[in-house]
């Protein structure tokens, strides 16, 4: 493991595509691995996508920490944008070294360059460690969360 200052915060690229996905497996642990093919095309449309952004902490070649943007436009608030982060996860091994906090202060940063006027995360997580990790990067829980997700057939 390098010393912090070895890390680099970065936007993926395309050569980034398998440390992401074994990075991923920190993240959501009981997913099945996508096929390969499936991730390379997903991958190229994220890379694609207006206002997509996946940022990752590397050490080297290895995604150590990483967070996705989605600036989305907007027809409310002056026509201000408003911004998403997802999937905030840190391979097992690095954290506790304010590394999700890096990426997750990089994305809020490009989001406020891109004139957005809010960003918005949600997280399934009801932990009071996670909970004080979001407010101290600058959230609050003033607004409140529904979702609604696909039935399995």
């Amino acid at each position: 493991m390098e010393c912090a200052a070895d890390i680099v915060i970065r936007p993926v690229a395309s050569a980034d595509l398998s440390t992401l996905l074994t990075l991923y497996r920190h993240l959501n642990v009981d997913d099945l691995p996508l096929e390969l093919s499936v991730a390379e095309s997903r991958f190229a449309d994220i890379l694609t996508h207006p206002g997509m952004t996946i940022f990752a902490a590397f050490d080297g070649e290895k995604a150590v920490s990483s967070v996705t943007l989605a600036v989305i436009p907007n027809l409310t608030r002056g026509g201000a944008p408003y911004a998403l982060i997802e999937n905030v996860v840190t391979h097992g091994d690095y954290r506790q070294r304010g590394l999700a906090g890096t990426v997750i202060r990089k994305a809020i940063a490009t989001a406020w360059e891109r004139n957005c006027y809010k960003v918005m995360l949600l997280t399934g997580s009801k932990e009071p460690a996670t909970l004080r990790f979001y407010a101290n990067c600058g959230f609050t829980q003033d607004k409140t969360g529904f979702q609604i997700r696909r039935p399995i057939a």
